[in-house]
């Protein structure tokens, strides 16, 4: 049904929305709608996607139904329209929120021919009575609103959208203009061929978002980080994505007590403190949102100043989206991401229950993510690279990877060695035990496999296991190795890495940031505010008196502290019990048994060399919030073998165990006997203990191994013994 209208379009945009001009091609789509066709829109996040079917269907006769995702979406979307009419009738939206009354009466409205946009969920559309009604309507247009849901592809499918064009056949044709801000080509093709609209006039804008800086950075000390960062962003207004709820609460309180007005978002908390908590955002009564990926889609916030993802997102697209919510009035807006390769290894986990094919899609979109963190190329070509549109400068100047290019080198020789491995061990290992061969790192593993026998063994002793590590990542990335996930992430040559081997090449490998180890975090340099070097003569100070009082107590001196706590001493100057507790590695119980005596010795340290503390760096931590320590601890108090406790949390046993040495480190006393008993015999525990007891000169694993015997002893046995003996001399 063609709309032929008197009044230019310009015309209705100033009447209805107050506007004197269209944005990008939103005319264009407008007139295609009007016309009768179906419509694919591909609009980045903030280049008005909402008028494309809002002013078609003030327009038009008849009722346009929108489907959208999001309860939340809706409201605040028929509250924008409302705002812009004198009717209230003009817009519904027909969910679950709503009572029998209110359903009633959205449903007179429609019916009377007031409603010209009614919003419904996929899930309300299936419903037969709904069904039913809407056969009753005179149908302008279906609207399909984060149409790359659809796609399981996309970074956020939903199977109930794939069943709309079965629904839109029951109801009555009318033209369909599907709407999203994220989608490759694969994923633009399957919405169309799913909603039977392959015909439909496709209209593009650019992703590129000019005013946006894109920025990755190591996963280290991230939320001492993301404290500073928001800190010398006062008063903005900003977004920090977690991937769950868990994390959400836990960064929203964290945030909180350290003087941040921030609050959680999530799907887990119930809609009236959810719709609170969003509206005090909009209204800048707070300046942070701590939110799942389930926020921000359709919120109307054009002044978004930075976007923090704590967790790197599963795609490229869903990373594109929640960025985008950055600077949509054209402002500044910074996209800072920290990123953990032990993240995605998680993440992959998660994949290893789901369908195979399921599982293959999962895969690819991770690979790309990896592939943009870790890459050393403009991070704006890539992104519009992966969506299809070409970039042409080289340097685009606003993003990590241009203002500070990263040092690359020769890569041939080491993909040909890492290739050669993963052949020679028969491509059933994972990543790690590659790297450690590679590395000629003796492990248990190696030992049984009598990989140490192989000629690969040691060939890269110069480097390390994490070195090994970046260059199998970027085999995967460059598709010359594929991890089977289904199959525990063992390593495989693909068609492509043959071809590499039958003919080797040059490539160009990237030295990256460390990912994986503790070190200065990038977010402290942030206008060159901080310090992240240790005191040394502090340093010196407090490992004297660590000694005196190992001394006294006939202690070895890693049982008070470990070095590891000393060195943050000597960063933070924490000059009482309180400070004491947000030193890593010091708990409650560390703190009120040896922290006085520390506390003191740095405040007079302070004093005398007229120290300024930098107290912003002094993370306050939520006290006794931990969830999986206090649930860890309860285990082993019901003496739940380590195995399964492991299981229940979703860990390895190893770490578990460091799970379980954060927690008697920090100065908790826990029983480990029961399991102790069961796999090492009261001689070896023995042994073990003295050891630790008399000779040890540290905590070190290896160390002890060394003196003990590999034969005799497993790290495991060790990381036990030094559990046990720490709890029971220590706490």
């Amino acid at each position: 049904m063609k709309v032929e209208t008197k009044t230019p379009l310009s015309g209705y945009l100033k009447n209805y929305f107050g506007f004197s001009k269209f944005k990008g091609n939103q005319e264009e789509v407008i007139k295609n709608v009007l016309s009768g066709n179906h419509t694919f829109v591909l609009m980045p996040t903030g280049g008005g996607k909402s008028l494309c079917y809002q002013l078609p269907a003030i327009i038009m006769e008849g009722t346009a139904i929108i489907i959208s995702p999001l309860i939340a979406l809706m409201k605040n979307q028929v509250d924008a329209i409302r705002a812009f009419s004198s009717a209230d009738g003009v817009a519904h939206f027909l969910n679950s929120s709503l009572t029998k009354i209110a359903i009633q009466k959205v449903k007179e409205d429609v019916l009377s021919g007031k409603t010209k946009m009614l919003y419904v969920a996929p899930e309300s559309l299936t419903k037969k009575d709904n069904i039913e009604f809407l056969r009753q309507v005179g149908v302008s247009f279906y609207a399909i609103d984060e149409a790359h849901c659809i796609s399981e592809w996309g970074h956020d499918f939903r199977p109930e959208y794939r069943r709309i064009r079965s629904i839109i056949n029951e109801i009555g044709e009318a033209p369909v203009i599907a709407l999203t801000a994220t989608a490759t080509p694969k994923v633009q093709h399957d919405i169309q061929k799913n909603l039977g609209m392959l015909d439909a006039n496709v209209y593009k804008c650019s992703f590129n978002r000019p005013n946006l800086y894109y920025e990755v950075r190591p996963k280290v000390n991230a939320v001492k980080g993301i404290i500073r960062f928001i800190k010398n962003n006062h008063g903005k207004s900003g977004i920090v994505y977690c991937l769950s709820r868990k994390k959400v609460e836990e960064m929203a309180e964290t945030l909180s007590i350290n003087g941040i007005k921030a609050l959680p978002y999530h799907a887990g908390m119930d809609s009236s403190t959810r719709s609170a908590n969003q509206d005090k955002f909009l209204m800048e009564e707070v300046d942070v949102i701590v939110a799942t990926i389930a926020f921000g889609m359709g919120i109307d916030k054009p002044d978004v100043r930075f976007v923090i993802h704590y967790d790197i997102p599963k795609s490229l697209e869903g990373y594109y989206q929640e960025t985008g919510r950055a600077g949509r009035d054209g402002g500044e807006g910074k996209c800072i991401t920290f990123y953990s390769y032990k993240d995605i290894q998680k993440l992959e986990k998660f994949m290893q229950n789901k369908h195979v094919a399921e599982q293959e899609i999962g895969k690819q979109l991770l690979l790309e993510t990896v592939s943009y963190a870790e890459s050393s190329v403009c991070r704006r070509k890539l992104l519009l690279h992966y969506f299809g549109e070409e970039y042409t400068q080289d340097n685009c100047d606003n993003c990590d990877n241009c203002l500070h290019p990263k040092v690359q080198f020769e890569g041939k020789d080491h993909i040909n060695l890492v290739l050669n491995t993963v052949l020679a061990v028969n491509e059933k290992f994972k990543a790690d035990h590659i790297a450690a061969v590679i590395a000629g790192n003796l492990t248990r593993a190696v030992q049984t496999y009598k990989h140490d026998e192989l000629p690969q063994f040691g060939e890269g002793g110069e480097k390390d296991e994490k070195f090994w590590n970046a260059v199998i990542r970027q085999a995967m990335i460059a598709r010359m190795l594929v991890k089977e996930i289904e199959n525990y992430g063992l390593l495989k040559v693909t068609e492509e890495g043959y071809k590499f081997l039958d003919n080797p090449h040059s490539i160009t490998l990237t030295k990256d940031h460390d990912y994986e180890e503790n070190g200065t975090d990038e977010l402290e340099k942030e206008n060159g505010a901080g310090t992240s070097t240790v005191d040394l003569e502090l340093l010196e100070i407090l490992k004297d008196l660590r000694k005196e009082i190992s001394k006294k107590k006939k202690l070895p001196p890693f049982v008070i502290f470990q070095d590891s706590s000393l060195e943050d001493m000597a960063l933070q100057y924490p000059v009482n019990l309180e400070e004491m507790q947000n030193i890593s590695g010091v708990g409650a119980g560390k703190a009120k048994k040896y922290g006085k005596e520390f506390a003191v010795v740095i405040a007079k340290h302070v004093e005398e060399k007229e120290i300024i503390r930098p107290q912003d760096m002094i993370v306050k931590t939520v006290v006794n919030k931990s969830g999986m320590k206090v649930s860890i601890i309860q285990a082993i108090d019901r003496k739940m073998m380590l195995e399964d406790i492991a299981s229940a949390k979703n860990l390895e046993v190893g770490e578990l165990l460091t799970e379980i040495e954060a927690i008697v480190n920090s100065g908790t006393k826990v029983n480990l006997d029961y399991y102790i008993n069961n796999v090492i015999d009261e001689d070896r525990q023995q042994e073990v203990f003295e050891y630790f007891r008399d000779e040890a000169e540290s905590e070190s694993v290896e160390e002890a191994l060394n003196e003990l015997g590999e034969d005799d002893y497993s790290e495991e046995d060790i990381r036990l013994m030094r559990i046990k003996f720490i709890s029971e001399m220590g706490n």
